[in-house]
């Protein structure tokens, strides 16, 4: 079973890179955004709760993250392995991830960070937002404040994964044919 956490700045190529990685890998793929917005859609109470967070542009707390997360890995017990899209995000959520899937007798086998200008990323965001709908990617301040909750909570996961020897940096600008490339060789090779 291989597992892999896929994580990098909102607006970095998460979801396109992960929609190759499900498939060349057979993984199932556990996007947080998707989650949340499929909670939210239908009105779940972790999915209202998670909005009044993601509608200020802040990060939903671990606590509702993991609940919901769990809940998805639970509905997969036959999965080959997971991609984790946007989780963990903080040192609390990586530690709860490993104990519970420790607790189904897995791991995680490696960490994959898409990286990427804070300006080439709020380009792409504020684009994405003319059609996507999401408020959180039409206002330059929300996403320059997830930005810098990114910096504050998730870049500590680094040396969190580099401890384990499970930390690999990908250049996530360029054509998404390079980039994917370039996420192929990082895991062809683990």
């Amino acid at each position: 079973m291989i597992n892999i956490v896929l994580f990098g700045k909102p607006g970095a190529g998460k979801g396109t890179q992960a929609e190759f990685l499900k498939e060349k890998y057979n993984l199932t793929h556990l996007s947080t955004g998707d989650i949340f917005r499929y909670n939210i859609k239908n009105e779940t109470q972790l999915g209202m709760l998670a909005k009044t967070y993601m509608d200020k542009g802040d990060l939903v707390p671990d606590e509702v993250t993991i609940q919901m997360l769990q809940s998805e890995v639970d509905k997969n017990p036959h999965s080959a392995g997971f991609l984790f899209d946007g989780f963990p995000r903080t040192l609390a959520q990586a530690a709860a991830l490993d104990k519970f899937l420790e607790s189904k007798n897995q791991k995680i086998t490696a960490t994959v960070a898409l990286e990427a200008d804070d300006e080439i990323l709020v380009k792409r965001l504020l684009e994405r937002g003319k059609t996507s709908g999401r408020p959180d990617d039409q206002d330059e301040g929300k996403i320059r404040n997830r930005y810098q909750e990114y910096n504050e909570k998730t870049a500590p996961l680094m040396d969190y994964y580099k401890a384990q020897q499970k930390f690999h940096a990908v250049d996530g600008i360029g054509e998404i044919q390079e980039v994917t490339e370039r996420l192929s060789n990082v895991i062809d090779n683990l």
